[in-house]
C-alpha cells in the first residue's frame, strides 16, 4: 500500500477536522464536519462566512490543520496534519461538492452555510501503530 493510499483510507473513516486559520495577529480554529475528496485529494465542508473563522478565511486562504483519532495510549497513536488553501468552489466542482457532503451529512440539506474545499498541498500522517513515532509525509508538488 502506498504511502497517500494510507493517508486515504485514514481520511476516509473520520469525518471531524481541526481547522486553523489566521490573519496577522489573529488566529482561530475551529471543529468542521467534513467529506474527503479521494481522486483530487481535498476535504470539503460547510460554515458560515460569519463565523470567526470564516472571517479569517476571508482574509487569508491559507489554512492548517488536524484530523485524529482520540486514544489514551501512545501507541495506538494516528492522525494527519495538513497544510492547504481553502476557497469556495464553483460550478460542476460545487455541484459534486454539494451532493457528497449531503448524502454524507443529510442534515445538511437543510443548511443555509456555504460549502467550502480544502485542497492540501501537504499531509503529515503519525501513525504509530506501524511503529513508534512513523511518519509518513505527500506533497502534492511531489
Amino acid at each position: 500500500m502506498s504511502d497517500l493510499t494510507h493517508c486515504i483510507n485514514y481520511l476516509k473513516k473520520h469525518h471531524v477536522l481541526t481547522l486553523c486559520t489566521g490573519s496577522g495577529e489573529s488566529l482561530w480554529a475551529a471543529n468542521c464536519f467534513y467529506v474527503f475528496d479521494e481522486q483530487e485529494i481535498a476535504f470539503w465542508l460547510m460554515t458560515e462566512e460569519s463565523t470567526r473563522h470564516g472571517q479569517l478565511m476571508l482574509k487569508n486562504n491559507r489554512v492548517a490543520g488536524t484530523v485524529t483519532t482520540p486514544t489514551e495510549s501512545v501507541m495506538k497513536i494516528k492522525g494527519i496534519q495538513y497544510t492547504g488553501e481553502i476557497f469556495r468552489p464553483q460550478g460542476e466542482r460545487l455541484q459534486q461538492a454539494v451532493a457528497c457532503y449531503q448524502r454524507q451529512f443529510p442534515v445538511a440539506r437543510a443548511m443555509k452555510a456555504p460549502l467550502w474545499e480544502i485542497r492540501p498541498d501537504q499531509l503529515k500522517m503519525t501513525d504509530n501503530t506501524l511503529g513508534f513515532g512513523k511518519k509518513i509525509h505527500w506533497s502534492r508538488s511531489a
